[in-house]
């Protein structure tokens, strides 16, 4: 028995040497040659066909839409018969679940009385790309696999099913989310991603949104009319997107605005952060990432990055940062490698993001990638904003989030007190209209804080607040007109001051000139005199 093991051993090590010398020095086309009629003998003998649908299309840009489909179609019917599965919770609060295929796993269907049979695949390549922290590329795939004999019915009606039944349990079982961009640091980490998610869930919508009811309406139409007008846009030779711009003081109610868009369409949300996004490149990388039927938000967008100063910057500005970058270089020997990693002087990574690539972001080429989407700015200073950024065209519709009128304090008073009338409802219409508030300190007042408070006492709040604010809008008036009224005082004297001023110099140069000229008269005087004298002294002729 020994010696039938040892003879097993050496055959095998026999073998492994022939084989290595045989891929050593056989020529290489040969053997290429060999590989390809043998894998015509196996095709021969084994009767079936496979389509690949990867995850990845491309460069690896975007994920393909026929593998998400597909793999909605096989979560549904994996679940019973496979026996490795991943799951995937429909909503936090929620005890529904979904299951979803694992990775080398394989699930069968039957389609008009024929058997298919999906693997689940994944192939893992190292990393090309220099990190500190490299990890490999992980690329998957669905393969369908069916006899050659049904070849027909699997491509032209098979597959045509599975997309179709994919995207009705896509939107049956679809689940909202708020996204945010990772650091572009992060995105070479094991299983990172450009964006990060988690459930959408507000219950903000334009019902609780506190504004000029005829504003709203124009607003919920103008996103119906754009979500329903996929054919229009592809007439009139333009992307499936738009652009609204949120301006006004802080507190006028800019986020929930934006929330109550995406409730009102379904849509998800896609915060971007741009002091994240290190240059241009990867700015367009983040939109090519983003989904149809999404809203995409740059809050405070005068805050997120300077771009207006990016075109405003002279020279002496930009002489002065790179003298200040070469003494930092001078003084820390790891200042260098920061800045070659495109990091600032703190150590942070520093953004390029220019205008001219946020500009193309919006409505460039790489804007149609994708469709039916909606891009949302917010700032609280339109005036700082550059024009060629929110222009029509980019930002098609502005909408001015203003101070609460009577209308939006109705809404409240409704939402928050379940009051429709009151009698102290007229003297805060008349103090709205004097007075300048926001709807989030409306609201604040309107809140019912205690069980032994009623809605009236926050009512008479409301309008304590509301008297309150207007004696300090009257204060502060009062102190500009007195600024004003001070600042006049001062130059009336100092208008005074230079008219005595004037006076004076008039006066001394009215006394200079009198001595001059008396002093001329007292030379004429005694030239006349001496010519007297000499002629007194001339002898008689």
């Amino acid at each position: 028995m020994e010696l039938f093991g040892i003879n097993i051993g050496s055959t095998m090590a026999a073998l492994m040497l022939g084989w290595t010398m045989f891929q050593q020095f056989f020529p290489y086309h040969l053997s290429r040659l060999l590989e390809l009629y043998a894998l015509k003998m196996a095709a021969f003998f084994y009767p079936y066909i496979q389509i690949t649908f990867p995850e990845f299309t491309g460069d690896r840009l975007t994920r393909s839409e026929a593998y998400i489909t597909i793999q909605n179609y096989l979560a549904a019917i994996s679940s019973a018969t496979a026996r490795r599965l991943k799951v995937d919770f429909v909503k936090e609060n929620n005890d529904s679940v979904l299951l979803a295929m694992d990775d080398y796993e394989e699930v069968t269907n039957v389609f008009h009385g024929v058997k298919v049979k999906w693997s689940s695949t994944k192939t893992v390549r190292p990393s090309q790309s220099v990190s500190f922290y490299p990890a490999a590329d992980e690329r998957r795939s669905f393969t369908l696999t069916v006899h050659s004999r049904h070849r027909e019915l699997v491509t032209s009606g098979y597959i045509a099913h599975v997309l179709k039944e994919g995207k009705a349990i896509a939107s049956r079982n679809r689940l909202r989310k708020l996204y945010t961009n990772n650091s572009s640091c992060e995105w070479s980490l094991c299983n990172a991603t450009k964006w990060s998610h988690v459930a959408f869930d507000h219950p903000a919508s334009f019902d609780t949104l506190a504004m000029a009811t005829g504003l709203k309406e124009g607003i919920k139409k103008d996103l119906v009319k754009f979500s329903q007008g996929k054919d229009y846009y592809n007439r009139i030779g333009k992307p499936w997107k738009r652009g609204y711009l949120l301006y006004g003081p802080p507190g006028t109610g800019k986020s929930t605005m934006i929330v109550a868009m995406a409730n009102f369409l379904n849509y998800d949300i896609y915060d971007l952060e741009l002091t994240t996004v290190r240059d241009n490149s990867e700015l367009r990388k983040l939109l090519i990432e983003t989904t149809s039927k999404s809203v995409i938000v740059i809050e405070d967008i005068d805050c997120s990055l300077d771009l207006t100063g990016q075109r405003k910057k002279g020279t002496n500005g930009e002489k002065s940062k790179q003298e200040d970058e070469a003494n930092a270089e001078e003084k820390d020997p790891l200042a260098r490698i920061r800045k070659g990693m495109g990091m600032g002087m703190t150590g942070t990574r520093e953004s390029k993001v220019t205008l001219s690539g946020l500009l193309n972001f919006i409505d460039g080429i790489w804007s149609a990638c994708g469709g039916e989407r909606i891009i949302v700015f917010s700032t609280n200073y339109i005036d700082s904003l550059d024009p060629a950024l929110i222009r029509r065209g980019r930002m098609d519709m502005h909408i001015e989030m203003s101070y609460c009128c009577f209308q939006a304090f109705k809404l409240l008073a409704r939402n928050y007190l379940n009051l429709e009338s009151h009698e102290l409802f007229g003297e805060i219409e008349v103090l709205l209209e004097e007075t300048k508030m926001t709807p989030a300190d409306v609201a604040e007042n309107l809140m019912l804080k205690s069980d032994d408070k009623g809605p009236e006492s926050c009512l008479r709040n409301l309008i304590e607040a509301l008297e309150v604010a207007k004696l300090e809008e009257e204060a502060a008036k009062l102190k500009a007109k007195n600024s004003d009224l001070e600042q006049m005082v001062a130059k009336l004297e100092e208008a005074v001051k230079l008219e005595e001023a004037t006076a004076k110099l008039k006066a001394m140069k009215s006394e200079e000139n009198v001595a001059k000229l008396d002093s001329k008269l007292q030379v004429k005087e005694e030239e006349m005199g001496e010519d007297g004298e000499k002629c007194a002294a001339a002898p008689a002729p």
